[in-house]
């Protein structure tokens, strides 16, 4: 009806003070929320940015001691990851264990043996990928050398837990992520057990297992996820400024 006013509207459409205000704190609330998010996201791109360039300086280093037992309370994804190291001992026969995953060959299994260094502790070794079944795996991997030898990799942190969609199951020997002290338990290991696991370089054994697949990709959207909140804060500044310019054009009118 041609007189009827909606709430918190007054005479030539301009709202109400009150309503005016809840508005305006609304919108720049949001402004604040999404640019500190838009903030927080080139933060994270930095940082991201940085990790990589220090996991590809730790790859492309000279190969340095892995870190022994004084060492494992500070080893940690920021400081050690993908850090290239060698260790010298020999492998303990029959404890071998396979982990499934998928490589550029395909579906199989990478073959973790303990590894005795010199010093006494233990370390699970990556030798490398076997692809295909289970069944397939333990017929071709070859058995770890008898001989005392030298093993350059990089370091990798433990992965606990399992897999992305399944849960490691000891018991029954199937395992989907390289939990070190699940596995050092599991294959009843004695004596000091690194926590981290080293992945063997390329070996010049053209058999199963082949070492040196090891992937460093890092996943870094971060400057989308930043141009998108810094978007929506424009968004929410140009419909602070469209009802600021109607409500004075609307009491403008009035007057």
């Amino acid at each position: 009806m041609a007189g009827m006013k909606g709430p918190g509207v007054e005479d030539g459409g301009a709202r109400r003070p009150a309503r005016l205000l809840a508005f305006l704190a609304l919108l720049l609330l949001g402004v604040g929320v999404t640019v500190s998010l838009g903030n927080w996201q080139v933060a994270r791109r930095a940082w991201k940015l940085d990790l990589i360039e220090r996991v590809e300086t730790r790859v492309h280093a000279p190969a340095v001691p892995a870190p022994g037992p004084a060492a494992w309370p500070g080893v940690s994804t920021a400081s050690d990851e993908y850090r290239h190291v060698r260790l010298s001992g020999r492998f303990l026969p029959g404890r071998g264990t396979l982990v499934a995953g998928t490589t550029a060959l395909g579906g199989g299994f990478w073959l973790l043996e303990p590894f005795r260094v010199d010093e006494g502790w233990l370390v699970l070794v990556n030798r490398g990928f076997v692809p295909g079944e289970r069944s397939t795996a333990e017929r071709t991997a070859t058995p770890p050398p008898a001989a005392e030898e030298e093993i350059v990799g990089l370091l990798r942190i433990t992965e606990p837990g399992g897999g992305f969609l399944r849960a490691n199951d000891p018991a029954g020997g199937w395992w989907y992520s390289r939990d070190v002290a699940a596995i050092a338990a599991a294959r009843g290991l004695e004596g000091p057990v690194a926590p981290y696991f080293v992945d063997a370089e390329v070996s010049s054994d053209p058999r199963p297992p082949v070492g040196g697949l090891t992937v460093i990709a890092f996943r870094n959207t971060h400057l989308i996820y930043a141009l998108t909140w810094y978007g929506l804060a424009l968004m929410l500044a140009g419909a602070t400024c469209f009802l600021l310019l109607s409500e004075w054009r609307a009491r403008r009118g009035r007057a």
